[in-house]
Formats: C-alpha cells, sequence, structure tokens
C-alpha cells in the first residue's frame, strides 16, 4: 500500500487528501470481550434459552472464550454468514456513494465526477475475534487521470472524511429473498472511524500505517476467528476442522445455506472455509499504485536477468548421463537378484505341493 510514492509513484501523493479508514461488521449477538469487564449487569437475567446475559470477568486477550457468544442460540449465525457472502458488494456500492456525495458536495452533476476527480484505495480485510470480517483502507483522492494528477482545490480531507462517514452509514444490500431466511438488509457497522493521513502534523503518519497494514495481512489464522487455509471437501470435513466451535457452527451455516438454490451465486460452499467471506485479504483500485502485473514482471526479470560480478552463467544445455550412480546400481542389483531368489523358492516350493 504505498503512501510516500515509489515504484512509479510520486512522492506528492503524500500531500493529497488521504484518509485511513476502518468499517466493521454490524453486531450478530453478544460475544465474550477482552480488556474491560464482560457485559457486566447488576441485574443478571437470562436469555430466552436460559443461558446468562451477563459475564462480568475482564478476559485476557488471548482467552479462548474471547469472540465467542454468550449464547450460540440466541447468535444470528444466518445474518453473520449472508452479511460475509455481500461484503464484497456492500464496498463496492460505498465506494460508488462516496464518489457520488463527493460530486454533490463540490456541485458537480455525480456523472461528471470522473472529469475532476478519482478516489483510488488500498483495502485490507481482517477477521476479527468474533470471525467477523473489518475493512481496512487508505482512501485517496487524486486528480482524473490517478497518480499524474493533483485533486482539484475543493478536494480536501475533511470533504473526503465526511462522504465517507455519511457513505458507510447510509449504503445497504439486500438479499435475496429466500423462503427460509426471508431477506435481509445488510448494512455496516456503526463503528466507522476515518482519520487523516496526514505528512506532517498530528494524527496517523504513513509509518503508522504500514505498520498497522503489515499486521493486519500477517495474522494467523490462530490468532483470529478466521477458519482455514483450505476449502472443505464434504460436510464432514467441518466436524475435523481444527477450529473453535464457534467458526464451526459459521462453516456449518455455510453449508446448510449453500445448498438453497437462491443462495447458489454466492457459492457458500466453495467457500466454507473462510465463512462465506470470497474477497481478498489485499485489494486496490487499479490508480492507487503500481499493478500487481508489473511487479510479476519487474521480480521475473530481477530474478533471470541479473548479472553478479565474476558469476559464471551456464546458458547452454548438455547430456551429462542416464541411468544409476555407481553406488545406486549396486543396491539396484541386490534388490533384482533378492527378488529372483524369491521367484525360484516360490516355484519350488509349487513343485514339491503337486508331488504331495
Amino acid at each position: 500500500m504505498r503512501a510516500l510514492g515509489g515504484k512509479n509513484v510520486p512522492e506528492s501523493v503524500r500531500h493529497r487528501p488521504r484518509l485511513f479508514v476502518t468499517l466493521t461488521a454490524p453486531s450478530f449477538g453478544s460475544v465474550h470481550r477482552a480488556g474491560e469487564q464482560c457485559h457486566p449487569r447488576r441485574a443478571g437475567g437470562t436469555c430466552e434459552h436460559g443461558r446468562h446475559i451477563h459475564c462480568g470477568t475482564v478476559h485476557a486477550s488471548d482467552s479462548p472464550v474471547v469472540g465467542q457468544p454468550l449464547c450460540p442460540d440466541c447468535y444470528d449465525y444466518t445474518a453473520h454468514v449472508l452479511w460475509h457472502g455481500h461484503a464484497s458488494k456492500l464496498w463496492d456500492r460505498f465506494v460508488i456513494d462516496v464518489r457520488r456525495r463527493l460530486a454533490s458536495s463540490a456541485g458537480l452533476v455525480q456523472s461528471h465526477f470522473a472529469r475532476y476527480a478519482r478516489l483510488s484505495f488500498a483495502r485490507v480485510a481482517e477477521y476479527q475475534k468474533r470471525a467477523a470480517v473489518h475493512v481496512h483502507a487508505v482512501v485517496r483522492l487524486d486528480g482524473p487521470n490517478g497518480l499524474d494528477d493533483e485533486p482539484p482545490a475543493w478536494g480536501t480531507a475533511e470533504l473526503l472524511s465526511g462522504a465517507v462517514r455519511a457513505s458507510a452509514f447510509r449504503v445497504m444490500v439486500r438479499t435475496t429473498h429466500s423462503p427460509a431466511v426471508g431477506e435481509m438488509t445488510l448494512r455496516w457497522g456503526a463503528q466507522v472511524d476515518a482519520r487523516p493521513l496526514l505528512a506532517d502534523g498530528d494524527g496517523p503518519d504513513d509509518d503508522a500505517v504500514a505498520a498497522y497494514v503489515a499486521k493486519y495481512v500477517t495474522k494467523g489464522a490462530t490468532d483470529t476467528g478466521a477458519g482455514t487455509d483450505y476449502p472443505l471437501a464434504t460436510e464432514g470435513d467441518i466436524a475435523s476442522a481444527p477450529v473453535n466451535d464457534h467458526v464451526r457452527s459459521l462453516m456449518r451455516t455455510c453449508w446448510s445455506l449453500g445448498g438453497l438454490p437462491e443462495f447458489e451465486p454466492l457459492r457458500l460452499r466453495a467457500w466454507a472455509h473462510t465463512l462465506g467471506y470470497r474477497g481478498h485479504i489485499l485489494t486496490k483500485s487499479r490508480a492507487y499504485s503500481t499493478t500487481y502485473a508489473v511487479l510479476r514482471a519487474e521480480r521475473a526479470r530481477h530474478a533471470g536477468y541479473v548479472e553478479l560480478p565474476d558469476a559464471i552463467t551456464e546458458r547452454q544445455w548438455r547430456y551429462v548421463g542416464s541411468g544409476h550412480t555407481p553406488g545406486a546400481a549396486r543396491i539396484a542389483a541386490g534388490i533384482a537378484d533378492g527378488l529372483a531368489e524369491s521367484r525360484c523358492l516360490a516355484l519350488e516350493a509349487q513343485r514339491e505341493g503337486e508331488r504331495l
């Protein structure tokens, strides 16, 4: 996520309006949390399934109970899985709505926004302890030609921040109606963060954001509520998956909903190992920075054509030989002799049996 320039990205991008944005998943039910007293209630009480709706314990961050529902029967596993299945569409609608709000704020016809500015972003998806995906993104306002253009004078970080926050609370996706679960309206969670990235001054800087992104990308599945790093071939694989009961329930919900024809386009069974989420961990808009194709080509060129001083490079193929080495040949000959002897003994035993 280039924020400082380099890799054909001009250094001037660090002075453009940029935000570090965090969008969360909504709540699907009460879960145990760390760092503070967990769901304290003086009056106590139980849910309709007879389980306590309070905890009161201060859990350590690495406690296995963190992220687990207080009552699995109250937890809305269906909404959780369907939200994951529609998260990418929700992000697409969010980006479109931000562009529209920026255009309206600048007094432009919405369809003319691309003539004056371009919204660029790099996005990272992170699984929380409760097994829900949060999105962290660097959002930048460029000129109409992307990296090569400065944004218009009206394009400020304050204007971009207002558009991001308003769009995060406004956009929604409705699921296909299902006789089994009805129709759901899916939105981002109530916790939205949009902090300006500042080259100089107060606020998160480029190094801090780079560290955040590195942490999100390299988080292991054991540190979060993620599923497995391999697809599940059958429903029986869910029982043996090395995950906690909460994640296992999400996988089973994926498998169950994936069998309904109305949810077939979501391919929930194919993505049950990621709990229904089909997006990539790291994505970006084309104009945000250099492309992956350019990086791959540069890596291949570096690996194949870099000349090192005093290095001898063999560029021709020649026949060296075939067959066993002398030591391997002796071993192979011994194995062949043993097999031949075994066949002779078996033949003699057969003949002795016929005589009797």
